[in-house]
């Protein structure tokens, strides 16, 4: 049987944000915890543990069990709300979640093997599209991470998420398209030279347009006249 990290709770009686804002006066996060059938259930949490488990990078893809004295509700991190100005978390939604309860989540994406790689060992630059990925499982199978092994991919390769191996009884959200994860890109000195030769290139050709439309290509205006002021001089 799976063991999930406890959470400490307390209860509060009243919601609103009359009840909410003492909660956060008395040093506590205000939080709601809903679903499966049953009537909300209205808690205070202490804020450095929420913290701690934030701080983990996976909290609203983790399951926990939310203690509120004698009773544990089995629970998945929905929403977390932050102070715009401090940061400071200000609220917290929990969904009551079951080994039968099947759940859409972030998964984040761990990119593996970088040193076997040839592309960026000559200097590509691994473009990250997508640094989670929304999956479908139960809510007693969340894994923790996908991992991406890059051995042996050049510069100019994609990772796609069918080329990703997923645990059983997970899947993508997204299903009517192969979706790039990360690219392997041109080193940027590369793409800068490439830009400039571009550029240089459209000027070339800007000139040679004007020449043969018998035009004079801006800026070369001045040119001519001292050309043809020397060739009277000369006559």
């Amino acid at each position: 049987m799976a063991e999930y990290t406890i959470i400490a709770a307390e209860r509060r009686e009243r919601a609103g944000k009359g009840p909410a804002r003492a909660a956060r006066r008395a040093g506590r996060v205000p939080g709601v915890i809903y679903g499966n059938k049953k009537d909300p259930s209205l808690v205070t949490l202490d804020p450095r543990e929420l913290d701690r488990e934030l701080r983990t990078g996976a909290f609203l893809a983790t399951v926990y069990d939310v203690q509120t004295g004698a009773d544990k509700e089995r629970v998945l991190p929905r929403d977390v709300q932050f102070d715009p100005v401090t940061d400071r978390v200000l609220h917290v939604d929990f969904l009551r979640v079951s080994a039968a309860s099947t759940v859409t989540v972030q998964v984040p994406v761990n990119f593996l093997n970088e040193e076997h790689s040839p592309g960026l060992k000559r200097g590509g630059l691994l473009n990250v599209v997508r640094h989670e990925i929304e999956m479908i499982c139960r809510a007693d199978a969340i894994p923790p991470g996908v991992e991406v092994d890059l051995t042996g991919l050049e510069i100019g390769d994609s990772i796609h998420i069918s080329m990703i191996a997923l645990p059983d009884g997970v899947a993508p959200s997204i299903t009517d398209r192969d979706f790039t994860v990360a690219t392997i890109a041109a080193p940027t000195v590369v793409q800068e030279e490439a830009a400039a030769e571009g550029e240089e290139e459209e000027g070339l050709e800007g000139v040679e347009l004007a020449e043969v439309e018998g035009e004079v290509p801006e800026g070369a205006e001045g040119e001519a006249e001292e050309k043809k002021d020397g060739e009277e001089r000369q006559g």
